[in-house]
């Protein structure tokens, strides 16, 4: 279990895991007034949240699968990224792809954040890269069946 540092400056606590082995923890909105998504509308909900994450540590924003199931409402940069360095608010940018307007309220659960390792890379510049089976066999390559 890693600790990270967090600002709370929501009306919320913070977020929990659902389960015991759930690996996203709801986000919560916090507004002073509800938001009216209206269809093809995106908009940023802020959290409240401020966090420090250690390097090589990243938070991913996800959607909610209900809200995008239930109200066609999901996160537009999915999985959006927060860095390590990044100490502003968490915002959640989140689109309306359906027909009807969606009303955003304080304490509502709009996506889930994922906190996962990642690596820092160094690139090596060649001219020719190992043969593969697969080789440069893109999009749908394998078929439907």
């Amino acid at each position: 279990m890693i600790t990270i540092k967090v600002v709370n400056q929501s009306n919320h606590p913070l977020p929990e895991y659902a389960t015991d082995f759930s690996a996203g923890l709801d986000l919560r909105a916090n507004l002073n007034l509800p938001i009216v998504l209206k269809p093809l509308e995106r908009t940023l909900v802020p959290t409240g949240l401020f966090i420090e994450l250690p390097q090589g540590l990243e938070a991913q924003i996800r959607p909610r699968s209900g809200l995008a199931f239930k109200n066609g409402v999901t996160v537009l940069n999915s999985p959006g990224t927060i860095d390590a360095d990044y100490r502003g608010e968490i915002k959640v940018l989140l689109v309306n792809l359906s027909n009807a307007d969606f009303i955003i309220n304080d304490g509502e659960r709009v996506a889930q954040m994922v906190i996962a390792k990642h690596e820092t890379i160094k690139w090596n510049a060649v001219q020719t890269l190992e043969e593969t089976k697969r080789g440069a066999g893109g999009f749908g390559h394998t078929g439907t069946k």
